[in-house]
Order: C-alpha cells, then structure tokens, then sequence
C-alpha cells in the first residue's frame, strides 16, 4: 500500500484535507437550489463510500509495504472494526446536526460554537490519545485558528446584522455537533497502528481498511439519522425516498461529487497522520473551516455588500489562520 514517508509530505496531504473539507459544501450549494439538503446527504454519504473503496483497491493495495486491503480487512479485529464504525456513526450524527445548526442559527452561530470546540476539544482529545508533536507550539496553533474562526464569525454577523435572531435551538445543537465532531477521529485513529502503518499489529487496521469501516458507518446510520430528518426536518416540509429517486441524474452526481471530495480529504488525513500524529492532522483539517470561508469572499461574494469595517475583520480572520496554520506546522517538525 501506498505509505507517507516523510513530514513534509504528511502535511502536503493535510493541506489538501483543508482544501477538500473546506470545498465539498459548494456543492451543497449549487445542489440547495433546487434540491433539499436530505436529498443532496444521500448522494454525499454514497460518495464518501465510493471514494473509500476506490482508495483501498488502488492506494491501499499496490506497493510492496504494509498490508493490502482485502488482507487487512479479513485480519482486523471485532474491537477496532467496531471503534472505527462508531467513529462513522458520531462523524454522521455531527455533520447532520452542524448543518441544522447552520440552517436555524446562520454561521456567525454554528461555526464558533460548533467547528470552535472541535477544533480545541478534538486536538485535545487527540493529543492525549497519541502524544506526537510539541504541545506547547501544538495548543499554540489551535488557538490562533480558533481564534481565526471567532473573527470569521463576527464577519459574517456584521455583514447580516438583522437579517436573523440569535436561536437558543441553534446555539444548543451547534454544541452538541461540536462534542460530536471532537470525538470521531479519534475513533477512526484508535482502530490504526498509528506508530507503523508499514507493520501493523495484529488487528489493528490500516488508514485504509479503517476509512472504509468509517465510510461504511456513516452509511448505515444515515439510514437511521437522515431518515428521521426526512421525516421531521428542521426546516422546511418533509420529503420522501420517493422525491430523492425523481432527482435528475445530474443533481445526483452534484452531491456524489461533494462526498468524494470530502472523502479524498479524509483519506489523505489520516494516511498523514502516521507521520504528523493525529492531533496536528486532526487540527490542520479543521482548519477547513477558513476555506469555506476564501469561497464565501472571493467566489461566492458573501461579503459583497457588508458595511464598513468588514474587510478589516476579513484580513484578521486569514493573518491568524496562516499564523495559526503556520505554528501547527512546525509543532510536528
């Protein structure tokens, strides 16, 4: 299977887990106008799932270190299999609730609360879980993008003051999803041989065959999570299997490429975390957060018709995320 060698590498791949997870939502967005966001989730889960199986029969199969897939897969134990599965069960139930938090309190709300405790909570988490990199420049890092996503919050509440109240609902599930988020990866990272991918523990998995038991999690449990927000959505009338099946192939293909997008980005991370450790991997992905938000400014012109004093906030938000990013960097050096 295909192995990271060398650090530099490790965060090369980090990088492009930011830019994945911080791009996938575009296709939400040109999904959600003319398809409901439970509909777009199906075709996103199917895609996180296909990319995982992609990888483990190329990446995880060809080379001549570590352990093939189907070879892996059949050795992994009941116990890592399972942590791995649960790891899919909690990132779903996360990402259902953060996108409701996002649709009942806007992202001035969701994203501090929901994306800032996963991001402090889960590199914390991870840290302890496996202590790899210097803590000091590590917590350092987080705090400057927490801090990056505080201001990118506050921009986004100047430039719509008025238009939506703060809901006590929102902020809630916006907690909720965050102590979600905080707690997946170290699941999926639990299930690996974290200090060898090339030689393995006996059933412990590799990031490969561990993506795909996560992948497989979040399917199953879509049909528990997404079926009742089908039913009872947070906004908006329900929806059926029956609308999802009258979607055009096109708009399918659209949610199918976000989950690919977002699955490639979860490989790379975890296939880095051997070399960087799961705290710094962990950290530089969520960073995705500020690429969400690069779209929103020079794409999607969110910013557009803000009142004065937005772009200020706009250019503190991207100093402290490349200072932030930057010190991450180095804390795994």
């Amino acid at each position: 299977m295909f192995i990271v060698e060398d650090y530099t590498t490790a965060v090369l791949f980090c990088v492009i887990t930011m830019l994945c997870w911080g791009s996938w939502a575009n296709t939400q967005k040109l999904a959600g106008k003319t398809w409901r966001f439970e509909l777009f989730y199906w075709d996103y889960v199917i895609g996180i799932l296909l990319f995982s199986i992609i990888a483990a029969f190329t990446l995880g199969s060809t080379g001549e270190k570590g352990r093939s897939f189907l070879i892996d897969l059949r050795q992994a134990d009941s116990a890592n299999i399972g942590s791995a599965l649960l790891g899919g069960v909690l990132f779903n139930a996360a990402n259902i609730l953060f996108s409701a938090a996002i649709a009942i309190a806007g992202m001035a709300v969701a994203f501090p609360i929901g994306i800032g405790l996963a991001l402090v909570l889960g590199t914390l988490v991870n840290y302890f879980g496996a202590e790899i990199g210097n803590p000091t420049l590590l917590f350092t890092g987080v705090a400057l993008i927490a801090i990056a996503i505080i201001i990118n919050a506050t921009a986004y509440k100047k430039a719509n003051a008025g238009k939506q109240k703060v809901s006590t609902r929102g902020i809630v599930i916006s907690l909720a999803a965050g102590l979600l988020m905080s707690f997946f990866y170290r699941f999926i990272a639990a299930s690996m041989d974290i200090e060898n991918f090339e030689n393995p523990a006996p059933g412990k998995m590799t990031p490969y065959t561990a993506v795909f038991i996560f992948s497989v999690g979040i399917f199953i449990s879509n049909f528990i999570f997404n079926t009742l927000l089908m039913k009872k959505p947070f906004q908006g009338l329900p929806t059926s299997y029956r609308e999802y099946f009258k979607g055009k192939f096109g708009t399918h293909m659209v949610g199918l490429l976000g989950g690919l997008i977002w699955g490639l980005g979860n490989s790379f991370n975890l296939i880095a975390a051997g070399k960087a450790g799961p705290a710094i991997s962990y950290g530089l992905g969520q960073g995705a957060t500020l690429i969400a938000a690069l779209w929103g400014v020079f794409i999607w012109k969110e910013f557009k018709n803000a009142p004065g004093g937005t772009n200020g906030l706009i250019a503190a938000m991207f100093v402290f995320f490349i200072a932030g990013l930057t010190v991450l960097i180095y804390a795994g050096a």
